[in-house]
């Protein structure tokens, strides 16, 4: 991984979609930071559509884009998209009003699936300290394992192991920063965000015109498949990861991702 004070001016001008995670990439100890959320507008009046792509619960992704300066969130791992688009003139000369989409992963299975479920109660069972995830309320797809989030904070081996019983009993999982996130179907982030920038921000399949910023092995085959950056507490997982970024921030967290959001900024200048 090379400096991200390394992106060549040609590479950067090329960008026209800037794709991110959210936990621990853009927030910092839980937080969304004022540079951060920053460097989401400064983006926006760059003229690139944003995108954050997380594992984080349908719930979360209507507030996402009902209210964030982005074009659009893909959640809980790719099962799904949320998005605003312009709705009908109420009247003459009243503004159009904007109208939340969603899009389902037709391969997504409801959470509450049997081998979900066995996958669960085995992890709960075998891993001491491993608990459900607070925002579980909130998912339709998939089953969130905490072992980051709160307190007790287990040792990635706890993660691993979790993730190891989910393959057992033919599930998926992907391991973030402070989950392990199970489901069922042929999706991941990868797929539901090319879906996603093909039908509804035009994109013509050129990966050069999309940067993505990430920092966990859950963000890996978006590593693989686009030019790609890192905030700096990458250096965590790379025991785990087989492809890697091609450009990592000096800083963690939101300031690392505002650091890359800069740093394209300028270089397309």
């Amino acid at each position: 991984m090379k400096p991200v004070s390394r992106l060549e001016r040609a590479a950067a001008k090329k960008i026209r979609y800037v794709l991110m995670d959210i936990d621990d990439t853009l927030t910092t100890k839980g937080k969304l930071g004022a540079a951060a959320f920053d460097a989401l507008w400064r983006l926006q009046a760059a003229s690139l559509k944003t995108v954050p792509v997380t594992g984080r619960p349908a719930g979360w992704c209507d507030l996402i884009a009902r209210e964030w300066p982005v074009n659009g969130v893909v959640g809980e791992n790719g099962a799904l998209a949320f998005w605003e688009d312009s709705g009908q003139e109420q009247s003459a000369g009243r503004n159009t009003r904007r109208m939340l989409r969603q899009y389902f992963h037709p391969y997504a299975v409801r959470n509450d699936h049997e081998t979900l479920v066995r996958v669960k109660n085995r992890a709960l069972a075998e891993i001491p300290g491993l608990r459900v995830a607070k925002d579980q309320f909130g998912r339709l797809f998939d089953i969130a394992l905490d072992f980051a989030e709160e307190d007790p904070v287990l040792p990635l081996e706890a993660a691993v192991r979790a993730a190891a019983i989910a393959a057992e009993e033919g599930a998926q999982a992907k391991i973030s920063s402070i989950h392990v996130n199970v489901w069922m179907g042929s999706y991941d982030k990868l797929r539901m965000s090319e879906y996603f920038l093909q039908t509804v921000l035009g994109w013509r399949g050129d990966p050069e015109e999309v940067l993505f910023a990430g920092d966990s092995p859950n963000d890996e085959p978006m590593f693989a498949r686009f030019p790609s950056c890192a905030v700096a507490n990458i250096t965590r997982y790379t025991s785990l990861l087989e492809r890697f970024p091609a450009f990592i921030a000096s800083r963690e967290g939101g300031e690392g991702f505002a650091e890359i959001a800069h740093t394209l900024i300028a270089r397309r200048t």
